[in-house]
């Protein structure tokens, strides 16, 4: 049977005693049904899904929200309420540099219906792919990389003022400042050409032809204030045939991997099917929308 008034509540934080009691035993002395329940501990921490019904709630919604963040805080956890069919798309700004195909394939998803975000902005350092973004009808500002400080401080003036959920780095090639990093913390995204923590930095196809290895790939992780070395969203790989595959073949094969991962990590961001919590990425078991 359908439920007549539904609403999601989320809990995340550290794993104790008395979570599911402690939230369970408000909603029900407000007369709130829980219908579906999904819940986990991963790596010590403890998150918590409910499908819960409204219809019978005996107190005003603005009541019952700010009593369950209460009770969070109490707990040292979050807690959220969605009211469902409530959810917004999420918004994401998308930087870029001269490559397009991480860009296209964003773009691709999105025309497919694969994505359902809010792509607000893309930014560059460079003039190049305005014509890819103005073609799908998205704004597009650039300032040169010449002046590091002021081309970090254009991109945080332009992120500031859209505010995006996400921030996706799409074959951007800068690193970001920690003002920005800070400023949208565990909220950018990156794609970098190698499985790491192998082959950080620039040039990572290049290494890895050097070095005669024989599997590649790329990481989709989280950008931390250390290079490369913030949590790992999705990895995948691709082979090299030693001898034969040339370098320009080895980047060819990595852009499309690339693509398809940072893709993939972008779906699971806005539809909020990972937490980033510890310095770690973990996957929302059974999800409740």
């Amino acid at each position: 049977m359908a439920v007549a008034n539904p609403a999601v509540i989320s809990v995340l934080g550290r794993d104790q005693k008395g979570v599911v009691a402690r939230v369970s035993t408000y909603l029900a002395q407000h007369n709130v049904n829980i219908e579906k329940i999904d819940q986990n501990v991963m790596e010590g921490l403890f998150i918590m899904s409910m499908l819960v019904d409204l219809r019978d709630l005996d107190i005003n919604l603005d009541r019952l929200i700010l009593d369950l963040k209460a009770i969070g805080s109490e707990m040292q956890m979050e807690v959220t309420v969605r009211l469902h069919g409530e959810r917004s798309r999420k918004r994401v700004a998308v930087l870029v540099s001269k490559e397009p195909h991480c860009l296209q394939a964003l773009i691709e998803a999105h025309a497919a219906g694969d994505l359902d975000a809010e792509f607000t902005t893309v930014l560059s350092n460079h003039p190049d792919l305005e014509p890819v973004a103005r073609d799908y009808g998205l704004a597009f500002a650039w300032a040169p990389s010449t002046d590091k400080p002021a081309h970090m401080r254009f991109v945080l003036d332009q992120l500031a003022a859209q505010q995006p959920d996400l921030v996706v780095l799409a074959r951007y090639m800068q690193v970001v400042s920690p003002e920005i990093v800070r400023a949208f913390a565990n909220r950018i995204l990156n794609i970098h050409p190698s499985l790491l923590p192998y082959y950080p930095g620039a040039n990572a196809y290049k290494q890895a032809y050097e070095a005669g290895i024989r599997v590649c790939g790329c990481t989709a992780h989280i950008v931390t204030e250390e290079l490369d070395k913030g949590p790992v969203v999705l990895q995948d790989v691709f082979h090299i045939r030693v001898g034969e595959d040339s370098l320009d073949t080895i980047k060819a094969n990595g852009r499309a991997l690339e693509a398809k991962v940072l893709t993939r990590a972008v779906q699971l961001f806005v539809r909020d099917e990972l937490v980033v919590a510890d310095g770690k990425v973990l996957f929302r078991p059974g999800r409740v929308a």
